[in-house]
């Protein structure tokens, strides 16, 4: 074979550098064993490429930066949204940031609290709002503060007595309010536990509030427009306390204050009528209610169901009635019922041990549903997610003051049971909840 050396580039011709010591151009086709990390400057045309979206073929976005559509199953570390035909519920564990779309309403959600079976959801925009726990309702522990322990003018308590929902069992004392007092209403915050009003030698107006937790000191945050017993119910931002005996008569008055600033209380309206009442009412996310009560402080029992909007100041309604008329019961509430436990009934010096409910979704009257363990009069209500709960009161023989903490099921609306005890035995004390 004949070599030409000629400076051109052919078959059977000798490669010859430039004048700058560079290969001329030449094909490399048949190259081989080239070592790519040499490779450091210049770009390859996609067309020189193996691309697609199966397997072994390289990604390539769009013109707009976009991925083209792939199957992304393997793929991890990437948020995602859950999609479902309903809401999300407050026991719908997840982490903090999880998105949830409801793909019958286009209502999309964001956890925000992921506290174990309290979560709450977020709306970010649509119809449904947010899923939050019930306001009316704990998922920790009940309290119940203050009562009377002697039956005499002047016996009232400071005691701040706790329980747990999940074990039963007995009350611990884990802190003391400012002023010792009986029949206040009782209210409940996500955070705080307040009692309003009260009777000690003469009728108070102090609220007191105490942080939730296993010490509790209580601290006075305002007062009532009148010294007065009274009952409580919440919404989600304000407390309310409805009616009360003033030391020489009944009160019809209902008053609030906003849980985040703590201030005297201001009126928001009246009740159908003037009651003597103590401890705890029942409320709906929009409406708070109080089932019977004593007109007089005397025998006028009364079966009348009232209620009244949270949402601005108003006049309650008569929705409807009790099947037994008493006074002095307690209350508990779902975010579909209120109940009412207990209480005195004619004759004045009688006792019921009557669970009443009703729904809130239509009003009415009640229903007797179950009894509690021991008929008595002024225990305190506390209400779990599950069950409602009756502490403490007065009692046969001898208008004995008890100590008995009874529960009930809210879904299986049997008689209740004895679950433990509270530290002192105390009737009149007002129920919180955590």
């Amino acid at each position: 074979m004949t070599i030409i050396i000629d400076g051109t580039v052919g078959a059977n011709k000798a490669v010859v550098l430039d004048s700058s010591g560079k290969l001329p151009v030449i094909d490399g086709s048949l190259v081989t064993t080239l070592n790519a990390t040499q490779v450091t400057t210049g770009s390859i045309a996609t067309a020189r490429i193996d691309t697609g979206t199966t397997t072994g073929k390289v990604l390539v976005l769009d013109g707009s930066g976009n991925m083209p559509a792939i199957a992304a199953g393997a793929m991890t570390g990437v948020s995602s949204a859950t999609k479902s035909a309903s809401d999300p519920a407050t026991d719908t564990n997840a982490s903090i940031g999880t998105k949830w779309i409801n793909t019958t309403s286009g209502e999309i959600f964001i956890l925000t609290d992921a506290t174990t079976d309290s979560n709450v959801w977020t709306s970010t925009g649509g119809t449904s709002g947010n899923v939050a726990p019930f306001h009316g309702s704990g998922s920790s522990y009940g309290y119940a503060s203050c009562g009377n322990s002697t039956g005499s003018s002047g016996g009232g308590i400071v005691d701040i007595q706790r329980f747990s929902f999940a074990s039963d069992g007995n009350t611990s004392d884990v802190g003391d309010m400012t002023q010792g007092r009986e029949n206040g209403g009782g209210n409940s915050s996500a955070t705080y536990g307040y009692n309003g009003g009260g009777y000690t030698t003469g009728p108070v107006n102090t609220v007191d509030k105490f942080a939730f937790g296993s010490s509790a000191t209580g601290s006075d945050v305002g007062n009532l427009t009148t010294s007065r017993t009274s009952t409580g119910v919440m919404s989600e931002t304000r407390a309310y306390q409805m009616g009360g005996w003033n030391g020489s008569a009944t009160e019809n008055t209902i008053d609030s204050w906003l849980f985040a600033t703590d201030a005297n209380a201001t009126d928001w309206g009246n009740l159908t009528q003037n009651v003597y009442c103590g401890s705890n009412g029942q409320n709906s996310e929009t409406h708070g209610y109080r089932g019977g009560g004593d007109a007089d402080g005397g025998a006028a029992m009364q079966n009348v169901i009232d209620k009244f909007t949270f949402s601005s100041t108003a006049n309650s309604t008569d929705v409807g009635d009790l099947g037994l008329a008493i006074f002095d019961g307690t209350g508990a509430s779902t975010s579909s019922h209120g109940y009412v436990m207990g209480g005195g009934k004619a004759p004045w010096t009688a006792y019921a041990n009557d669970i009443q409910k009703w729904a809130f979704a239509s009003d009415g009257n009640s229903t007797n549903i179950a009894d509690i363990t021991i008929a008595r009069y002024s225990p305190a209500g506390q209400s779990s997610t599950t069950y409602g709960y009756a502490s403490g009161g007065r009692a046969s023989p001898a208008n004995a003051i008890i100590d008995v903490i009874d529960k009930f099921s809210f879904s299986a609306e049997s008689n209740s049971t004895d679950v433990g005890n509270l530290t002192a035995i105390t009737y009149g004390c007002t129920g919180q909840q955590q």
